[in-house]
């Protein structure tokens, strides 16, 4: 049986690892999805229809770009009978031309569909997309594969964050909210 949790999940399993047939379980063939991207660093559609187009969008496309990619929710997963759930989120990945480091954060909406439990519609709002050298990441991918996936806990996210002054507004949203 298909639960709130576990649409999520599979949506950060087919995100992360380029599996785009992951989301036929995670997303219903008709869900919408809205983009809110509060900085310049990083650009998607604002508006995509369907499960293909969303696939594209955050798989494929994605993919063909951005290695080593961890996404987090933060919190409490969802009750399994969940109709909607709101939360905060962190992401860090390395750019595959440049070897860049990204480290963001924002906050996903998800609404569910009846009992399937596949999500019908998901706003992702990016609040920060911090770019680093690519010297910093084996400081940001140890950090990341430490912390519980895809669950963590944003106290001990922060934590055991590297201390690097880029991550500060992402730590900052991250703990309090704060989109400054």
């Amino acid at each position: 049986m298909n639960t709130a949790r576990l649409s999520i999940q599979n949506y950060v399993l087919a995100k992360d690892g380029n599996r785009p047939y992951l989301l036929n379980s995670a997303f219903m063939p008709q869900a919408v999805l809205d983009m809110v991207v509060k900085t310049g660093s990083i650009s998607f559609p604002p508006h995509v229809e369907g499960l293909e187009g969303i696939a594209e969008v955050l798989v494929s496309r994605f993919g063909q770009t951005f290695e080593n990619v961890y996404t987090f929710c933060l919190g409490r997963p969802p009750q399994a009978d969940a109709e909607t759930f709101d939360c905060t989120w962190l992401v860090g990945m390395s750019d595959k031309s440049t070897g860049q480091v990204r480290v963001g954060c924002g906050l996903y909406q998800w609404r569910f569909h009846g009992q399937s439990k596949r999500v019908e519609h998901l706003t992702i709002t990016i609040e920060h997309m911090e770019t680093l050298p690519a010297s910093d990441l084996p400081a940001v991918m140890d950090w990341l594969s430490d912390l519980n996936y895809p669950w963590s806990n944003p106290e001990e996210l922060a934590r055991s964050a590297p201390s690097l002054d880029a991550l500060k507004p992402v730590l900052r949203y991250v703990l309090d909210g704060e989109a400054s």
